[in-house]
């Protein structure tokens, strides 16, 4: 009994008849309608995320079954925490924070392509993904929070593979994004203070060694880059930049 296989990343829940997934299935000869909303049965839980999803097709009777692949663990993170995209600066800015019953439902999702030899271990990998995501866990870094999963003081919800919160900690989770969506505010503001005073104090310096200098007070990359975008590359010594319309317009002309 032959069978062919179609591999694609369609977004959960949203899977259609157009490229690539249309396309790889038409010439396998199944109903592509009725392959299509079985993924997307199959994929709901994933809305707004890339999932990866395997068409298993009976080349003889045309028959099918789905297999759905979990997103990457710093996509179910993400969801989890309600944010769109991790600290562009994670040891300085926390953009989350995420409960331990948050970290082993990811754990329990991913625990197939996991390397841990038990859930216990999974979780630090999950948490591990945290840290380089500027995500807190159970209000701790990342670092300090793998220090208390060894230590054992989250060993009674690892047994019981808690996942669930309850409505008091769900709010608990928010109030804390919006205080550290806040603070991370705040401290742009400082920083950027902190960088047009360098820039002013240093008016007439090399742009090079401005920026030297930013980099020095630690300023993120992200502001220097705003406040001292890149300059167009210098002509060579002594050679002045044709003017638009200057020798290269005249060239075409001849």
């Amino acid at each position: 009994m032959a069978k062919d296989t179609v591999e694609s990343l369609v977004e959960g829940g949203k899977a259609t008849a157009a490229p690539p997934l249309g396309p790889a299935l038409g010439p396998k000869g199944v109903n592509i309608g009725q392959v299509v909303a079985e993924i997307n049965k199959k994929t709901e839980a994933f809305k707004g995320m890339q999932v990866p999803v395997k068409v298993i097709i009976d080349s003889d009777t045309k028959e099918f079954e789905i297999e759905v692949g979990t997103p990457p663990a710093s996509a179910l993170i993400k969801k989890e925490a309600g944010i769109e995209k991790g600290s562009s600066n994670p040891k300085e800015e926390k953009v989350a924070d995420l409960l331990i019953e948050q970290i082993i439902k990811i754990a329990k999702m991913k625990e197939d392509n996991l390397l841990g030899a038990n859930l216990k271990e999974k979780v630090k990998e999950i948490i591990g993904t945290c840290n380089s995501m500027g995500i807190l866990v159970e209000g701790v870094s990342a670092v300090e929070a793998i220090k208390q999963v060894n230590q054992g003081k989250f060993d009674e919800e690892i047994k019981a593979e808690k996942t669930e919160l309850s409505a008091e900690e769900k709010k608990k989770l928010e109030e804390e994004k919006k205080k550290l969506a806040e603070e991370i505010e705040k401290r742009r503001a400082e920083f950027e203070k902190q960088a047009k005073e360098i820039i002013a104090g240093m008016e007439g310096k090399e742009k090079g060694e401005i920026r030297g200098k930013l980099k020095e007070a630690k300023i993120p990359a992200s502001i220097i880059d705003e406040l001292m975008p890149a300059e167009e590359a210098a002509a060579p010594s002594g050679e002045a930049k044709p003017a638009e319309g200057g020798a290269k317009g005249e060239a075409k002309k001849e």
